[in-house]
């Protein structure tokens, strides 16, 4: 049956995305078992013996089971794990967290879980890895939460590889209220910011955490971004928004004053992040050392710098120094004296680079060779 669930909600057209929000109400799970309380040592001593607690841990877990007659259940449940490659430290560390999984029925309440998610496309392993990680996930009800929440970020990361990829390596985005959060987030950003969903994709590929912040945040995000000379109608205002979003607003101005120091305006800086967000990633002490070098030993200025801030994310130590030492063998020579794209020179791709200004003059000028090597390695 999950099959053709799943099937019956595949990846849906952007268009249809919009208007697929859903209920956040769960089930609760069913105990099958009397109110009435037994002996505090039941619970213990079977906690102790069938899944390797200690005391003191079957104590505090069994505190929730007090209601459970028999080990019927609970049997069931523990073998069920088992089935599915959950044993051991696995074990007792997800009825440590929610005891109440051994109150469940395994047929109505695990087995379809498992049977979704493995259908989603899980191996057994990435299975187990991703349970232990996110226990709660087996708390939300398959068709009201799961399924719509899942094909909500299905849509966002753009296809059913990356959503899996994106769980194996980070679970907690399924937690996330869509409804209250990721809805109005997104909304904002298309009807306000001018921002559409295939735009939006790409940044939430990378950085999914950016749009399950709080509405109002994003709403003050925004400000602070226009405040700083930023306009929503610039294409890349979203990548700005996301580089803002992790980056504290005491390292910006930092970063800001550091820049200013070099004789950069407010909107050279703001050109800067506009060409190359990714230098605020930058500390003020790497950012320091890459300017002077760039500004005293290579001669750009810090205007040149502001338009093309990619400079700034190249490594000093792997990029910027060798290639300047193979300028200088090329100047000395006679070979390079193209100062109006010196930009180029430190630019340019590896493969590129290699091909053009290295193997030409690998035999007159082994040293140049040499420098490429050590990069290399």
């Amino acid at each position: 049956m999950l099959h053709s669930t799943i099937r019956r909600h595949a990846l849906l057209t952007l268009p249809q995305f919009h208007r697929i929000f859903f209920a956040t109400s769960t089930s609760s799970p069913l105990s099958g078992g009397s109110t009435s309380s037994r002996d505090s040592h039941f619970m213990v001593e079977y906690l102790v013996n069938s899944c390797g607690f200690s005391v003191e841990e079957a104590s505090k877990a069994s505190k929730r089971l007090a209601h459970l007659r028999s080990t019927e259940n609970p049997d069931a449940v523990l073998s069920f794990f088992r089935s599915q490659g959950i044993d051991g430290a696995n074990l007792r560390k997800i009825i440590s967290i929610r005891p109440s999984f051994l109150c469940w029925n395994v047929e109505s309440n695990l087995t379809p879980k498992f049977q979704f998610l493995r259908d989603l496309g899980f191996s057994e392993s990435d299975l187990v890895a991703f349970i232990m990680k996110n226990p709660s996930i087996m708390t939300l009800n398959v068709q009201r939460i799961l399924l719509p929440r899942l094909n909500i970020w299905e849509n966002l990361f753009g296809s059913r590889e990356l959503l899996l990829k994106n769980l194996r390596k980070r679970c907690w985005f399924v937690n996330s209220k869509c409804e209250k959060v990721v809805r109005p987030n997104l909304n904002f950003l298309r009807d306000e910011c001018d921002i559409p969903l295939e735009r939006a994709s790409l940044v939430l590929k990378k950085h999914p955490t950016f749009i399950v912040q709080n509405p109002n945040s994003l709403r003050a995000l925004v400000d602070r971004a226009e405040g700083m000379g930023f306009t929503r109608r610039s294409r890349i205002f979203l990548w700005i928004l996301d580089i803002l979003f992790r980056t504290s607003r005491e390292k910006v101005d930092a970063h800001s004053k550091l820049m200013s120091s070099f004789g950069w305006s407010n909107l050279e800086f703001c050109t800067a992040i506009e060409k190359q967000p990714g230098f605020l990633n930058l500390s003020t002490d790497i950012l320091r050392l890459k300017m002077e070098f760039l500004i005293k030993d290579i001669g750009f200025t810090p205007s040149g710098i502001a338009k093309r801030s990619r400079l700034l994310i190249f490594s000093l130590k792997k990029r910027t120094i060798p290639r300047f030492q193979v300028m200088k063998i090329l100047k000395s020579e006679g070979l390079w004296t193209s100062n109006d794209k010196q930009h180029m020179f430190f630019t340019m791709p590896d493969p590129k680079f290699l091909e053009k200004y290295i193997l030409p003059y690998k035999d007159k000028f082994p040293k140049l060779l040499e420098i490429s090597c050590a990069v290399a390695e």
